[in-house]
């Protein structure tokens, strides 16, 4: 297999790769936030992929660059990273009780070849109804800052979700069995 390059910071991801035995190279790049009301959720999760795939692929040689972009999306407007505990706990109150999409973009690029893929996952997440205090003892956690949705259900956010459709690793920020099938079909590859 070639050198693997997970172009993304995100201590998530890279705990999945562990999870599967991997020890890819880590780059993170400092891609900023989209959030236009123009495109759908879809492609800006795609595109930031792309975009953090593209940065690596200039720096790794003869790597198979993997990036991931993971966003939710609330009545269609996505919500970002809080950058405070009183924005998540706005967030928090806005997905009490209700369903959201969480959706992860996917970009593989093998740079030795040029080729690339872009591909997404979409699961859809009911939350519990949460009353204050439960949101603001979640938000004691710290678990919240560095989150889109101010949520991780790896964590102990894990309690503030009723039920998902889909896959659960997209939720975590990368779908693995959606990776995997990329990966074969499209470069020849496969974890398994």
């Amino acid at each position: 297999m070639k050198k693997i390059v997970l172009a993304s910071g995100s201590p998530r991801r890279k705990e999945l790769f562990a999870q599967l035995g991997l020890t890819p190279t880590i780059w993170s790049s400092d891609i900023p936030e989209m959030s236009s009301t123009t495109e759908k959720p879809e492609s800006i999760a795609m595109s930031l992929a792309l975009q953090k795939a593209l940065m690596a692929s200039n720096i790794f040689e003869d790597s198979l660059i993997i990036a991931a972009d993971t966003i939710v999306v609330l009545d269609g407007s996505i919500m970002g990273k809080p950058r405070n505990n009183g924005e998540a706990f706005e967030m928090l109150k806005a997905l009490s009780g209700r369903s959201h999409e969480v959706i992860t973009g996917i970009a593989i690029i093998d740079s030795s070849k040029g080729s690339k893929v872009v591909e997404y996952e979409k699961t859809i997440v009911t939350f519990r109804n949460l009353e204050n205090d439960r949101i603001n003892s979640y938000i004691a956690t710290g678990e919240v800052l560095d989150k889109a949705g101010a949520y991780g259900i790896q964590g102990k956010g894990a309690l503030l979700v009723e039920k998902i459709e889909g896959c659960y690793f997209n939720v975590v920020g990368l779908p693995l069995t959606k990776l995997e099938s990329c990966l074969e079909k499209y470069f020849d590859t496969k974890f398994l």
